[in-house]
């Protein structure tokens, strides 16, 4: 098979350069901690010694945490060699970085398509992630049957590659607010001696039976919130996203000071920061 380059082995990365690879792929992987590799060279990925190593494979894919870090790796020296392949950034990233990147990519000739996807590292694992893609009509095709390995299903935004970056601070944005809906009404109903677990089950079995609200509903219900699946500094991080996002269109988001607030005062408890991003209902609990 045609190598693929993966860079970026956290908790998403690692689960979806697993599947490429189990699917039978020749896969190159890069990480910052190349401990974080092993596991995957074990099973018989090969280490680049370096982030252009995999970015030189004809297809390459980033799971990188955020514009820092993204910006930082897909760099021009990075991107420089054979011109006509196509790099695929899957991370939840500003639509400006978006832009800045495809640019980047564009002078190097190499093609660029923006592939966030919805999904915890479970379910990438499983391959069944929702997968939002944006980018030239060719280049989506040449890696859509490869983004099918890692999905229920792939959702295409059009050609421009922001578009999808755009589509999923949306999508986290409404996240935030189921996190912030749990949050209260469990408060509320617990104030008056109703078990949040007998609440929760109503609710995930008769109006609100999503995946947003039957996963996380239980964790704050029961107070799981470790291990952390989605870091508390990334839901403030995807909120900044969405603010930045409405302050280009000259657009107001009511609620995102509140949502803010209840992050940021998470952050700064010693106990509450190093939680999952729904232990934010504590905020609320505690008053």
């Amino acid at each position: 098979m045609t190598p693929i380059g993966f860079l970026g082995l956290g908790n998403m990365g690692q689960a979806m350069a697993g599947r490429l690879l189990a699917a039978g792929h020749d896969l190159v992987v890069w990480n910052r901690s190349p401990e974080s590799a092993a596991e995957l060279v074990a099973s018989g990925a090969t280490l680049a010694a370096d982030p252009a190593e995999a970015l030189a494979a004809p297809i390459s894919f980033s799971m990188l945490a955020n514009d820092e870090a993204a910006e930082s790796v897909l760099t021009a020296e990075n991107l420089r060699g054979e011109a006509g392949r196509t790099h695929v950034n899957m991370a939840s990233i500003s639509a400006a970085a978006a832009d800045r990147l495809q640019a980047l990519h564009t002078a190097a000739g190499i093609g660029y398509v923006a592939a966030p996807v919805l999904g915890r590292p479970a379910v990438a694992a499983a391959g069944m992630l929702n997968v939002m893609v944006a980018g030239p009509v060719d280049l989506v095709d040449r890696v859509e049957p490869l983004l099918e390995e890692l999905s229920v299903r792939v959702w295409r935004f059009g050609e421009v590659p922001r578009r999808a970056n755009v589509t999923k601070a949306a999508v986290n944005f409404m996240i935030l607010h189921a996190l912030q809906a749990l949050g209260e009404s469990i408060t509320l109903v617990e104030a008056h001696d109703i078990d949040a677990s007998d609440f929760v089950e109503l609710l995930t079995n008769s109006l609100f039976g999503g995946v947003v609200y039957s996963g996380y509903g239980p964790m704050i219900a029961e107070r799981r919130y470790t291990p952390a699946g989605f870091s508390m500094a990334l839901g403030l991080k995807d909120l900044g996203l969405a603010e930045a996002l409405a302050e280009e269109k000259g657009i107001t988001l009511p609620t995102a000071p509140v949502i803010r607030d209840r992050f940021e005062r998470a952050l700064a408890d010693d106990e509450l920061k190093d939680y999952d991003w729904s232990g934010v209902a504590e905020v609320t609990r505690r008053g």
